[in-house]
């Protein structure tokens, strides 16, 4: 069975740096499309970044565009997503998600296409 269980969370300062890494186990994450969505509080959940399976494309959101950077460890089944110069506005519930299709690839930010999901990890940005 698919899992995705993300950790890396915490409290951070305004212009501090968190790395969130997300661990797959049930299938080979190298072979699916990996994203990050958040979720703040009273919001919908947004997309942050996505990693394709085979181009290795990479898409940002715009509000995270410099700052934050997605990869993966093949060697380790886990993706991560290293969060820079964090602003208020980055708080939230953090989501890491794999889309079920082998050979997905990275195409847009959007909920509906994305099949598994992790539990989530907090990441708060406060002074």
């Amino acid at each position: 069975q698919a899992e995705l269980v993300e950790s890396g969370g915490g409290l951070v300062q305004p212009g501090g740096s968190l790395r969130l890494s997300c661990e797959a186990s049930g299938f080979s994450s190298s072979e699916h499309s990996i994203a990050w969505f958040r979720q703040a509080p009273g919001k919908e959940r947004e997309g942050v970044s996505c990693n394709g399976s085979r181009d290795g494309r990479t898409i940002y959101a715009d509000s995270v565009k410099g700052r934050f950077t997605i990869s993966r460890d093949n060697t380790k089944n886990t993706v991560y997503l290293q969060m820079d110069n964090l602003k208020s506005e980055d708080t939230g519930v953090y989501y890491c998600t794999a889309d079920a299709l082998i050979g997905s690839e990275c195409t847009v930010l959007h909920v509906a296409l994305y099949d598994y999901w992790g539990q989530g990890t907090q990441v708060t940005v406060s002074p």
